[in-house]
Parts: structure tokens; C-alpha cells; sequence
């Protein structure tokens, strides 16, 4: 496999600000030894198709960007280490393990058995082995430049600001909370106030409505291990998941993009100017 991981900074004539976007689900570069029993384009359905380019210029502001280059399919950097559910691997686990109720009803784990809770992916059971070559050569790696990269630079600068970047179906399905609803065109967590201050959840939400986008909050996701394991509001450290409707940028079932795509980006490109300007204040 390819670099699992990529990290880019800005250009050394850029002033570096202490805000980081990550992308966790871009990625489609498929491992020869991932052996799913359906077609990849079925696979790409889970993936955060364009995701890493609509937000790819924020290194032009000051800030540091990271993608992981393999699916969420392949292992999901968005879940817990311990989220494996040991009996239903072939072979004994030795590690520890939390199963979550994700993984029970939507078989999203740290390495994912199922597409949106529908689609099985294997027609065999994972092995001890391959569970953990991913979290070894996937997991650890994004996680590990996740923690250098955050702690880079709230040591430069006193403070971080973290934006997790996501895109979300237009409507859900019936393994989802809000089941089979309409969803906004946009929604951001942060784990019911958990992860970053109000002020900064505010400042994002307050730019979307002004260019008259709908906007839900912690509902239907409220941001995962991603947000939850780097955010720590009362130590200055913020973290604050987003998720962009597909409909605005992108046709879900081709996995192309739409006529709508080169509006998204502006709107894109101006919001993280917003996020840079508002961190640049801090």
C-alpha cells in the first residue's frame, strides 16, 4: 500500500495558524488484501467522495490538512482501536475490546463488515491477523500524525482548532438514527459540547445559515472518536466534525460530481477562510 497517510502544511511563506482539518474518508486506494465480496464502486458508497479537495485549499490560509489514502471500508480511523467485536473473528483476540452498538447494528467497527448497515462486505470472517495489519499499517498511522500535528502545534501556539471533515447521504436509512429522514445540508458536532467551545461551533454554524444553508447540531451524528479523542475545550483544544449533504456537490449513486460542485467549493473555501480568520483571533 501507498502512504497511508498524507500531511500537508503550508508553504513556508504562508503564516502558519493553529487550525487543522482532517479528512478520514476520502481515501480509495483499495489493498490487494482487503478480498471484499462485492464491487468497489458498491465499497465507494461509504466513502467521503471529493471531500479531501473541497477542503484542500485550506493550507492557502495558514492551516495544516490531513487524508488518509485508504477507504473507510478498509479500517475507519472515525472508530475506537478496541471497537472489534472478537467472536466474530476467526482466530482468538488478545487485545482489548469495547464493541460498540455501531458495530453490533451497523457492522461500523474500526474495521467495517457492513455498507451504511445494509450491504455486507465479506462473505467470510476477518481474521485475528488481517484486524490487526490494518490497525497497524491504517489506524496508527493517521492516528499518530493526527496527535504529532495537533500537538505540533498547540506547543507553538497555546491553543489548536480541529475540524473534521465529513460528508453525510441525503437521506438516512433504516440501521440510522433519523432513519429514513431528509437531512440538513449541513451538520456539525461536537458530542453535545464536549469538544469545542460554543464559540467556535457558533462561528461555523452562523456563516452557513448567513448564506442561507440549513444546519442541525450533533444530530443525527454529533462527531465520533475522531473529535472525541482530540478535543478538550477546557485545555484550549477544539475539535468540531462536519458533515456536508452530498446533494450539493455530488451525484451519490455515480459518484461523480455535480453541476453544484463548483459552488460547494467557493462556499467551502470561504467558510475555512471564516474558521482561519476566527482562530487568527484567538
Amino acid at each position: 500500500m501507498s502512504d497511508p497517510v498524507i500531511i500537508k502544511r503550508p508553504n513556508a511563506d504562508i503564516p502558519e495558524i493553529p487550525l487543522l482539518f482532517d479528512s478520514p474518508h476520502s481515501g480509495n486506494t483499495f489493498p490487494d488484501d482487503m478480498r471484499p465480496a462485492i464491487d468497489i464502486h458498491k465499497l465507494r458508497k461509504n466513502e467521503d467522495a471529493f471531500i479531501d479537495e473541497l477542503f484542500g485549499s485550506a493550507t492557502d490560509l495558514g492551516a495544516t490538512l490531513i487524508m488518509a489514502t485508504f477507504p473507510r471500508t478498509y479500517c475507519d480511523t472515525n472508530r475506537s482501536e478496541l471497537d472489534v467485536d472478537p467472536a466474530a473473528l476467526d482466530g482468538v483476540w488478545d487485545l482489548l475490546s469495547e464493541p460498540s452498538e455501531k458495530l453490533k447494528i451497523r457492522g461500523a467497527g474500526v474495521v467495517p463488515v457492513k455498507v451504511h448497515g445494509l450491504t455486507e462486505i465479506y462473505d467470510r470472517r476477518l481474521t485475528v491477523d488481517e484486524v490487526k495489519h490494518r490497525l497497524n499499517t491504517c489506524w496508527w498511522p493517521y492516528h499518530n500524525a493526527m496527535r504529532s500535528e495537533l500537538d505540533r502545534l498547540y506547543a507553538a501556539h497555546g491553543g489548536v482548532w480541529h475540524i473534521n471533515c465529513h460528508s453525510t447521504r441525503a437521506r438516512g436509512n433504516k440501521t440510522d438514527p433519523d432513519g429514513e429522514a431528509e437531512r440538513a445540508d449541513f451538520i456539525l458536532g461536537n458530542r453535545n459540547g464536549e469538544t469545542c467551545s460554543a464559540e467556535f461551533m457558533a462561528t461555523m454554524e452562523t456563516f452557513l445559515k448567513g448564506r442561507g444553508y440549513s444546519v442541525d447540531i450533533n444530530w443525527p451524528m454529533k462527531g465520533v472518536e475522531l473529535v472525541r479523542r482530540y478535543g478538550d475545550p477546557g485545555a484550549n483544544r477544539h475539535s468540531l466534525q462536519i458533515e456536508l449533504n452530498r446533494k450539493f456537490y455530488m451525484d451519490e449513486a455515480l459518484i461523480e460530481k455535480n453541476h453544484l460542485y463548483a459552488e460547494m467549493a467557493t462556499l467551502m473555501a470561504d467558510m475555512n477562510a471564516e474558521m482561519a480568520e476566527y482562530v487568527r483571533a484567538q
